[in-house]
């Protein structure tokens, strides 16, 4: 054999050697991304609990602001009709006129409907409210039931 047909042969091997060792190298082990799994595992577990708090905490506040809102609205419709609406009336005849009402200004919330609570249950309007308040207006909160479990502690009220 001569000698150009053998230096090729050992670069044709030593090239191929090359890659096999490259391509071993190219990818990840096993162990190195389970370790990166785990450390995502952290992250989402120490990180994850802080964001949803922050999310029931913002509902919360939004329920507030919005019977904030209310409060706002009924103050003008016992302005114009002196007096509040009525159990039966709801928080509906701040959008729509009740037959009873002469002297009615609204609608005074934008919208078609009544907005629901953050939760999507609608608000429960009683008048009169209890303890003298000529109004209660409530959220039954995250669990939509009063807090009745919980001894009215996830309710949201306008008092």
């Amino acid at each position: 054999m001569d000698g150009t047909t053998d230096k090729g042969v050992a670069l044709r091997d030593r090239a191929g050697r090359l890659r096999r060792v490259a391509a071993r190298q190219a990818g990840f082990t096993l162990v190195e991304m389970l370790v990166v799994l785990a450390i995502i595992g952290l992250l989402v577990g120490l990180v994850a609990p802080r964001v949803f708090g922050q999310l029931a905490e913002a509902k919360v506040r939004t329920a507030h602001i919005q019977i904030e809102s209310f409060k706002n609205a009924l103050d003008l419709f016992f302005l114009d009709a002196g007096r509040f609406p009525t159990t039966q009336e709801g928080l509906q005849a701040l959008n729509t006129r009740p037959a009873s009402v002469q002297g009615w200004g609204g609608p005074y919330i934008k919208g078609t409907a009544v907005p629901k609570d953050p939760w999507n249950n609608p608000y429960a309007y009683r008048a009169p409210g209890g303890n003298g308040r000529p109004y209660d207006i409530t959220s039954n909160g995250p669990g939509g039931k009063g807090g009745e479990a919980d001894g009215g502690a996830n309710q949201i009220a306008s008092y």
